[in-house]
């Protein structure tokens, strides 16, 4: 078998026989590195006997409603649309120590304890290193259906899932699993490709779910090439700070459910705790009769969240204003900064403007657009937002508030947690389902009235 070395893009999986300074495929620099590269063997009859799948009929094929694996965890199905679909291939990604291997340790108790054979492999960990990890995490270790082994070998794991007939496996992580027939090291392009597809086509025959645990870059992306994505059904990220005190899971991937839910949970001693409420954590800690902080209702999929918008405007120290946001689009705050300027008449040239959302959570629903305008200009003008009035809607470049999706969702929640006053756009002011609601409805057409509203003293009461 003739070996030769070839030079693969980390980033995209591109390959070149010489070095390339800049891929011509994703256009990054200095991503090539050098590979052994060998023709893929055969694979074994063994093998093939395992991945052969007969043709059937459509009409033929039943499927059951009933027949996902609910884990137990209720954050974790409401992202996975669910439950575990049987054969679905999951990759969960995330910065180092967010909570990858906890939550996928506990989904390995939960499935056991309701009786599902589940084969969780630790290329990272020995045997004994993830039972100290599990007694950490209150897992009982009397679960007589979760098997536990360090394996890298691809060919060992086939075996090992052939014998043990899983419903259930946990590979983490991708990175340092290899194939014997292909010559480059493990956490190469090659491998993680190779690897990734050949547990996807096992999945996809014997019915075998599988979690894939992947690292993830500097940039925050998936570390190896963006087909990895492609190949699997589902992606799920960790989003929040390591040292921060909750995680976000959301799905930007779901063949069998939404890319829209989150699931919220709280880091512990003994892992990842689900949290139920997640709109009154977030605004537990919220300042009283501080200019700045303005609270808004986002939609995740079918849930509503009231997060907190906090804005700092102060004048700009070497005459270069600067602008940060954190949980927030950058284009879309100078944007806002922008209408604000041009329609308000507000002077913040020479301001240093920081936005951010509270709770390390990040928002791309337009309908926050109003509260962080709100949130500048209380900041810029050192003005107090009343603490119980939410403001909802969408600006648009001439000053306009523009509609918003399900307000009624949104209001009741606003409501449900003790707000008084709704700020919301005069057109879905008229198509409100709201009866015996406690709350006062302020509908407004432009950013100037809804300002006028905002840091209005006699709105108090």
């Amino acid at each position: 078998m003739k070996t030769k070395t070839i030079f693969t893009c980390q980033n995209c999986g591109y390959q070149s026989p010489k070095w390339l300074g800049r891929c011509p495929d994703c256009n990054n620099w200095n991503s090539f590195a050098e590979e052994d590269f060998s023709e893929p063997l055969g694979k074994s009859k063994e093998r093939n006997a395992l991945y052969k799948d007969d043709p059937v009929l459509l009409k033929d094929i039943e499927v059951k409603e009933d027949s996902r694996l609910v884990t137990g965890i209720a954050e974790l199905d409401r992202v996975l649309g669910g439950g575990i679909v049987p054969g679905s291939v999951v990759l969960i990604g995330g910065d180092p120590g967010i909570g990858k291997s906890t939550v996928s340790l506990q989904v390995s108790n939960q499935l056991s304890k309701q009786g599902h054979t589940v084969l969780y492999v630790s290329g990272e960990e020995s045997v004994a290193q993830t039972k100290l990890r599990a007694k950490r995490l209150e897992n009982s270790s009397a679960q007589s259906n979760l098997y536990i082994v360090n394996q890298t070998d691809l060919s060992f794991i086939i075996e090992y899932i052939k014998k043990i007939k899983p419903a259930v496996v946990i590979i983490d992580s991708i990175q340092v699993v290899f194939e014997p027939s292909i010559g480059s090291a493990a956490g190469s392009v090659s491998q993680v490709r190779e690897c990734a597809g050949i547990l996807t086509q096992l999945a996809k025959t014997t019915s075998t779910s599988v979690f894939i645990i992947g690292h993830v870059t500097k940039e925050g992306t998936l570390a190896g090439p963006r087909v990895l994505e492609h190949i699997v059904d589902t992606v799920l990220y960790f989003e929040g700070d390591r040292f921060a005190l909750y995680r976000i899971l959301r799905a930007v991937k779901n063949r069998f459910g939404s890319t829209n839910e989150i699931g919220v949970f709280e880091m512990s001693s003994s892992g990842l705790k689900e949290v139920k409420n997640p709109s009154e954590i977030f605004l537990s800690e919220r300042p009283k009769d501080v200019s700045g902080s303005v609270v808004t209702c986002v939609l995740e999929g079918t849930r509503p969240l009231l997060v907190e918008i906090q804005s700092l405007v102060s004048k700009s120290a070497f005459g270069y204003a600067t602008r940060k946001a954190q949980g927030f689009d950058f284009n879309r705050l100078n944007l806002l900064i922008a209408v604000l300027e041009k329609r308000i008449g507000m002077h913040l040239e020479l301001e240093d403007i920081f936005v951010n959302v509270a709770g390390g959570i990040k928002i791309e629903d337009p309908t926050a657009d109003l509260a962080v305008a709100v949130a500048i200009a209380s900041a810029h003008q050192g003005k107090t937002v009343v603490a119980d009035t939410i403001f909802l809607g969408e600006l648009g470049l001439a000053g306009e508030v523009r509609s918003i999706s399900q307000p009624n969702i949104r209001i009741k929640e606003a409501e449900k947690l003790g707000f008084k006053h709704c700020v919301i756009p005069k057109n879905n002011h008229r198509g409100l389902e709201l009866k015996k609601s406690s709350i006062e409805i302020i509908a407004v057409s432009t950013l100037k009235e809804a300002l006028e509203i905002a840091l209005a003293p006699g709105l108090k009461g």
